[in-house]
């Protein structure tokens, strides 16, 4: 996959992880970037653990579901560090 479909995918995952989960989050553009290129990341990674072909950690196409649902994941650890972070 090329960069700028990678970067493409990410803002599309990004955006819509932080649609989906509730509560404010404080984010720029490039930040919603960041937070659905490494969601994608994560979902290809989940994805290929499903696959029997052997090779693990290849770079790989993972879909905007599994991308979606890395960049919720994400999204939900960074606020919760955030959130314990505020409150100690």
């Amino acid at each position: 996959m090329g960069i700028i479909a990678f970067i493409i995918i990410g803002l599309i995952a990004g955006l819509i992880a932080r649609a989906i989960l509730p509560g404010k989050q404080s984010m720029g553009l490039l930040a919603t970037t960041l937070l659905g290129m490494v969601g994608s990341l994560l979902g290809g990674l989940v994805g290929s653990l499903f696959q029997r072909d052997g090779r693990l950690f290849d770079l790989r196409p993972s879909g905007i579901i599994m991308s979606v649902l890395g960049a919720i994941i994400v999204l939900f650890i960074v606020g919760a560090v955030g959130r314990r972070r505020v409150h100690a």
